[in-house]
């Protein structure tokens, strides 16, 4: 495979939810061994180290169905800044949260390389919710819908553009906890999902299969990974703050990385979710990074 110049962006936020402890996953990560597992693999590594963020939990709320907003806002600007930063020196981003708010930032770094970027967003949950549909006021809910042009104006809004990403260029691929407000939206919206229902119909490779040729079709010139590691079962990612039984399977997982990376479609990735406090000995970490290597044509022999 091509070698790479990855940058690596750590963002130890846990604003957009209300467990503590998720704002850790970047060290967690690390600590798993993520720089050597990618260096090992032959491409070079710049670790940026983790963005500041503040922990001081002190923000008076202006929207009880916005949790943290400024923090959010904040932290996604800083960012979207920074992984832009990282495409103009022609690298490749590789960003590790925290909790899935991060993705706003994310996307709002991306957009502008690219013309008709798709994004594959492989989660239990679709985070698609607004102001008016989420049941909670969490923002790593929302990061989806933020990026295709919907919800909040300053957050939709980050770097001073919107949409992010056009939303038939979306993917959900893993689903199995989505809200009503979300359902409604992802058939307004005309995003392609594949529930746990079709995975287990169609199998992993069929669902690949059919995704890659989809992003194709649309002739993206670029596609971002937004990986939630309660995309897969909580058997094998027990460190994560939303789980959800039923999920995909370890060796799924692999074969969905290894089929990306062989499509040579990729231009960009997060990571997202770990929790150290709620894992077991830095199980979910270590499913990260072996994801990671995977992804970026780890193989054996």
């Amino acid at each position: 495979m091509n070698k790479q110049q990855v940058s690596i962006i750590g963002v130890p936020t846990d604003y957009g939810q209300t467990r503590r402890g998720v704002d850790m996953g970047p060290s967690a990560i690390r600590y798993a061994g993520v720089v050597e597992r990618l260096e090992a693999i032959g491409h070079e590594v710049h670790d940026q180290g983790d963005i500041l963020v503040s922990h001081k939990h002190d923000s008076k709320e202006v929207d009880k169905q916005l949790l943290n907003l400024e923090e959010v806002i904040d932290i996604s600007t800083t960012l979207g800044n920074q992984v832009h930063e990282v495409l103009e020196q022609k690298k490749f981003p590789l960003v590790f949260g925290g909790d899935h708010s991060i993705a706003i930032g994310t996307l709002a770094g991306l957009g502008e390389h690219f013309q008709n970027l798709g994004v594959i967003w492989f989660d239990a949950h679709a985070d698609l919710n607004t102001p008016e549909t989420t049941p909670s006021g969490n923002i790593h809910g929302m990061p989806l819908a933020v990026s295709i042009g919907l919800g909040h104006e300053r957050l939709v809004q980050i770097r001073n553009y919107a949409p992010k990403v056009k939303p038939e260029n979306v993917i959900i691929i893993g689903a199995r906890s989505v809200d009503p407000g979300e359902r409604e939206l992802i058939r307004q919206q005309g995003i392609k999902v594949y529930t746990m229902h079709e995975i287990d119909r169609l199998g992993m490779t069929r669902v690949m299969e059919d995704a890659i040729a989809y992003l194709q079709e649309r002739k993206v010139d670029g596609v971002h990974l937004s990986l939630d590691l309660d995309g897969l079962d909580p058997l094998y990612t027990p460190g994560v703050g939303t789980p959800v039984p039923g999920g995909i399977t370890y060796r799924e997982s692999h074969l969905a990385m290894e089929m990306l990376q062989e499509s040579g479609m990729l231009t960009s990735a997060e990571f997202v979710e770990v929790n150290p406090i709620l894992d077991e000995k830095n199980k979910t970490a270590d499913v990260a990074v072996a994801l990671i290597g995977s992804l970026f044509g780890e193989t054996l022999v």
